[in-house]
């Protein structure tokens, strides 16, 4: 089943009769695949372009997929039925294992040229994508009027805790946009969706930032596009080839912040919640996690005890006293009872955006204090996990307490740590 939202039906009659009068444009669908697959012989690539085959069906034949290449002479050619070309990357960072500004401009660079109606962007191991899920992001751009079909990935309670811990909510709460996964791997867009996220990024490549990251489902947003969530299923996440956690977490949170404040004209008003095209492509499963021990849940909190005798100067001059107070007394609890309330996380990070903005010290200092925090609020998530807490709720708490971040982001002396 799926749920279109009011005015999809106008806007797809009128791009259907657009594509129709560009009789010129023999490729319809373009897959960009990004520098985790550089210079990959063909046999590697096997698994995927049977993948890609099978999801794109009777478009196969107008489609083009897009792999980079160092070489300049490197060739194209046909497997599975489908024609592969050859693109330069003008970066071979990869280290987030995610999609970066570059990522959205080749995209572009590259429908634009063919005067393409879609563009697929697949991040690394999207082998283990069901077809269903690629065809379902498809579909939603070529025949179901999206501007971006963002994937929905069934996780274990323990995987892709910075998203459920801060992008998600977060970006729920500011942006009006119930997207599970902002920063998706794996998306589908239209050509002025393309464009758009063009644009974006080309403001981060402007300033040398050729791995800056680019929010999809916030761009949607502002723009007032149609934004499609397709279920893509159990998908094997890459791991991070470079940095630790402080350096990822660091990374990606600084990234929304920016973001956040970039768009605050457009949040601090009202509105309504983004409509959301809902696309079951892939049946919903529950993976079972992995079970994490005593002693590890126990280093976590330790660390973050530790943390807090070493970190409380600068947590002060972030934090307000009742945070401050909240975080002293979750350093005395016992094991068996920790917890980090929901509003106290939702608290500490709406603190953390304004201290980001406001640079109350140095970012890269603040942004390095926030890990022993967000590792405090994985331990207290693991051990309510058996008890069953919804990640749902974290969300309405962020929600909820909006109107904190939108006092304080217009009048930031009323709290002077």
């Amino acid at each position: 089943m799926s749920t279109a939202p009011t005015g999809v039906t106008a806007e797809l009659e009128t791009r259907n009769e657009e594509r129709a009068a560009n009789t010129a444009a023999a490729i319809e669908v373009v897959v960009c695949l990004g520098p985790w697959y550089e210079d990959a012989p063909g046999e590697s690539l096997s698994p995927l372009l049977q993948t890609l085959s099978q999801a794109l069906g009777e478009r196969a034949s107008s489609a083009m997929i897009a792999y980079p290449a160092s070489d300049s002479h490197a060739r194209s050619w046909q497997q599975e039925g489908l024609l592969l070309q050859p693109y330069q990357p003008s970066t071979k960072m990869r280290e987030l294992a995610m999609q970066t500004a570059t990522s959205y401009l080749s995209l572009y660079e590259i429908m634009r040229a063919h005067e393409s109606f879609c563009g697929l962007l697949l991040g690394a191991e999207a082998q283990s994508l069901q077809p269903a899920a690629i065809h379902g992001m498809v579909e939603a751009i070529c025949d179901r009027g999206a501007d971006v079909a963002i994937a929905r990935y069934d996780l274990t309670p323990n995987e892709g805790l910075v998203n459920a811990s801060i992008l998600y909510p977060l970006t729920r709460a500011v942006f009006q946009v119930k997207a599970t996964f902002p920063l998706a791997l794996d998306l589908a867009m239209s050509t002025r969706m393309a464009e758009r996220m063009a644009t974006a990024a080309q403001r981060c490549t402007t300033t040398g930032q050729l791995e800056g990251l680019v929010w999809p489902a916030a761009e949607a947003a502002t723009a007032a596009f149609t934004l499609a969530e397709v279920s893509a299923g159990v998908r094997q996440l890459p791991h991070p080839t470079g940095g630790d956690l402080s350096f990822i977490l660091n990374t990606i949170a600084s990234s929304l912040f920016l973001d956040i404040e970039a768009k605050a004209s457009f949040w601090q008003r009202t509105r309504p919640t983004l409509p959301l095209l809902a696309i079951d492509a892939v049946p919903t499963q529950t993976p079972a996690a992995d079970p994490v021990g005593p002693e590890e849940i126990k280093e976590l909190i330790e660390g973050f005890r530790i943390a807090y005798g070493n970190l409380h100067e600068i947590w002060s001059l972030v934090l307000p006293p009742q945070t401050l107070l909240g975080l002293k007394r979750l350093s005395r609890l016992p094991v068996e009872e920790f917890t980090l309330p929901d509003a106290l996380w939702v608290r500490i990070i709406y603190d953390f955006v304004l201290a980001h903005r406001l640079r109350t010290i140095n970012r890269n200092h603040l942004m390095g204090s926030l890990t022993p925090l967000y590792l405090a609020w994985v331990a207290s998530h693991i051990i309510a996990g058996a008890n069953g807490s919804s990640l749902d709720s974290l969300a309405r708490a962020f929600e909820a307490d909006k109107p904190y971040l939108v006092s304080r982001w217009r009048w930031p002396d009323r709290f002077n740590p």
